[in-house]
């Protein structure tokens, strides 16, 4: 026989006799104990006295594992007592996933079931959706979820015949997780979140939602092309989180001198000044950059006017965009080579168009000189892991 858990899971204590027993796994001719599927784990709990390690489903019957093999033998009838704590989550977390997908049903579009899974910690569904949800959609299921809990709707479970429930457009049908529901059955268990989800399912759940408690959302990911899969806690784990979350915006508010209600504005207004000063001040440094570039040394070669020296407290990217655009800008300006400070320093080289001068060249010529590496065009090129002193390398640009 099955599980008579989805059914009767208020059921915590029972007395069954002993069908077999094959080292530690027992069958019995009734039992209470939720087996492994559908996403929701296995009861804890004992059994005549001795822990359970699992309980799955196999060859239509429940086997129960014990942590040790058992001291009773076939035909005793023996004591089984559920875990009240872990069946009780579980009874809530499941009904939370309903009533997760019934807020789906009222925000998102395409809606279908892509996966489900109640661990110790938090919960999951995978939504199929043509829908992003982003962050205020996340905190709009949240929303609504906890609306509906709050609304203290009935929670009810029957069986139907298997043809009336397809033939149904309300019922969510998770392929996936609910094989064992579906498969090769004349009924199919219909569990109803009255005026909010019905679906084909197979687990324990509370009958009301006001059982279930506050749901708080943890997060969001993408497990696949076209899931979107949220997670959320019910319990501990949610009421820990929400505390931590409250806690983080009343301190956030505190350093930003506003309320909660105005932080996000508040920080808004910071991002934005900061981006502000920070174009400023990249402005500032392109500036100064510009200035130490063109009080290089300059000097005429092959027809071409250079300006060679040594940078100090600027990387590669910059002094490379500053030069380009001094040798653009500047028309007494044919080329520019800008040698990093460091031990191991730095080439830049820009060259006009009409300067007659490869900066690729010129970049080569180093790095064969003085080791490293880079490359480049005829107008721009850069290396860098220079073996040499950066005075000896300018002298090497103005002297080849």
């Amino acid at each position: 026989m099955l599980t008579r858990a989805p059914e009767e899971p208020t059921v915590r204590e029972f007395d069954a006799a002993v069908t077999s027993v094959d080292g530690r796994d027992v069958t019995l001719d009734q039992t209470y104990f939720y087996a492994e599927s559908g996403g929701q784990p296995a009861d804890r709990g004992t059994l005549g006295g001795i822990p359970l390690d699992d309980v799955q489903k196999a060859d239509g019957s429940v086997v129960h594992t014990l942590a040790s093999a058992p001291d009773f033998d076939e035909g005793e009838t023996i004591t089984g007592v559920i875990d009240d704590d872990f069946r009780t989550y579980c009874m809530r977390a499941h009904t939370a996933s309903h009533v997760l997908y019934g807020a789906g049903r009222r925000i998102l579009s395409d809606l279908g079931y892509g996966g489900f899974d109640i661990s110790p910690e938090k919960v999951r569904v995978d939504f199929v959706t043509t829908t992003e949800i982003d962050d205020g959609v996340l905190v709009e299921l949240e929303r609504l979820v906890n609306r509906a809990v709050w609304d203290a709707r009935p929670v009810s479970w029957e069986e139907v015949p298997a043809e009336e429930a397809f033939e149904r457009d309300d019922v969510a049908f998770n392929t996936k997780t609910e094989e064992g529901v579906m498969d090769d059955s004349d009924t199919i268990r219909l569990v109803t979140v009255e005026d909010w989800d019905v679906a084909a399912c197979g687990g324990t759940h509370v009958s009301n939602t006001l059982e279930i408690g506050p749901v708080t959302v943890l997060d969001r990911s993408n497990p696949g092309e076209g899931l979107t899969r949220v997670e959320f806690a019910v319990g501990l784990t949610g009421i820990d989180r929400r505390a931590t979350v409250h806690r983080a915006a009343l301190d956030t508010a505190r350093e930003l001198e506003t309320s909660v209600d105005d932080a996000a504005e508040a920080a808004a207004s910071l991002r934005a000044e900061k981006q502000s000063l920070e174009a400023e001040r990249r402005e500032l440094e392109s500036e100064l950059l510009t200035e130490r570039i063109t009080e290089f040394e300059a000097l005429a070669k092959n027809g071409a006017q250079w300006h060679v020296g040594v940078l100090d407290g600027f990387d590669s990217n910059d002094a490379g965009d500053v030069a380009k655009d001094v040798v653009r800008e500047e028309n007494e300006t044919d080329v520019v080579a800008a040698v990093g400070a460091g031990e191991r320093p730095y080439l830049v080289v820009a060259a006009g168009s009409d300067s007659g001068v490869d900066a690729g060249d010129v970049v080569s010529r180093a790095t064969d000189e003085f080791g490293g590496g880079g490359g480049g065009g005829a107008t721009f090129a850069q290396g860098g892991g220079l073996d040499a002193d950066p005075a000896d390398v300018t002298s090497f640009l103005k002297d080849a």
